[in-house]
């Protein structure tokens, strides 16, 4: 998968928040196979107090994602995402701009306003967003490559609740990278996600709060590939009548 001209050889994002220590999130880092790892500005800061979280990062190999999560206006979230370049040295950053407190829905208009500065300033814009065909359309005129659609509300584990919207995505940017962020649950969520055709999906909450976190991001990793996998292996139509496997020509008759 290549985003903003870089190479990934896995399709599975991890967050990084709520684990239950930090070498467990190094452990499930490493199970899940995963090539980004989002991080939170809220777990740095400008004068380097969080510099050993980041070492812990850094020490896995993967390309560090900072989002502006919590960010409520245009202002907060562009000034965060200029903290998260300096702090982390890259132009990458997943942009959420959050219009609702109970849904943590985005603020597509505020997206799209935040989207427009940061791309103008030289940012790589992944921004969190919901199914919407027009906004997709504005966030793309506004200078983002990739769109990153929500499957359900942050930290429901609902799983992909419209997958009919996700549907429609796919057909009306069928070049554009698609990463579900947030809502996915266990792995079948993320291997649905994957057979609608999404090129990747974002998870934490679902491997952070699981008994056994390290299994999940496995289990997670395996469900990416296998609806990848279902997705492009063409899958047979549902029916509304059964169908038999055999065909009845050429049966034993019994006298």
């Amino acid at each position: 998968m290549i985003l903003y001209d870089t190479e990934l050889p896995s399709r599975l994002f991890l967050g990084t928040a709520q684990y239950p220590s930090p070498a467990i999130l190094q452990e499930a880092i490493r199970a899940s196979g995963c090539a980004v790892a989002t991080v939170s500005l809220r777990r740095e800061n400008a004068n380097g107090s969080g510099a050993g979280f980041r070492d812990l990062l850094q020490e896995t190999g993967v390309r560090i994602l900072p989002n502006t999560a919590g960010c409520h206006s245009v202002r907060e979230a562009v000034t965060t995402a200029h903290m998260a370049r300096e702090v982390f040295g890259t132009r990458w950053i997943k942009l959420e701009v959050i219009g609702h407190a109970d849904t943590l829905q985005p603020d597509v208009f505020g997206l799209v306003e935040a989207a427009r500065i940061l791309s103008a300033d030289g940012f790589q814009v992944f921004p969190y967003t919901t199914e919407d065909l027009v906004v997709g359309e504005h966030l793309l005129a506004a200078g983002c490559e990739v769109l990153m659609p929500w499957g359900a509300p942050i930290g429901s584990g609902r799983g992909v609740v419209n997958p009919e919207g996700l549907r429609a995505m796919r057909a009306h940017f069928p070049g554009v990278p698609l990463v579900v962020d947030a809502g996915i649950g266990r792995p079948s969520d993320a291997a649905v996600a994957m057979e609608l055709g999404m090129d990747a999906v974002l998870v934490n909450t679902a491997v952070a709060r699981a008994g056994a976190p390290v299994a999940m991001a496995r289990a997670m990793a395996q469900a990416v590939e296998a609806g990848r996998l279902g997705h492009h292996a063409d899958p047979m139509d549902r029916r509304d009548m059964a169908v038999p496997s055999t065909p009845v020509p050429g049966l034993a008759e019994l006298i």
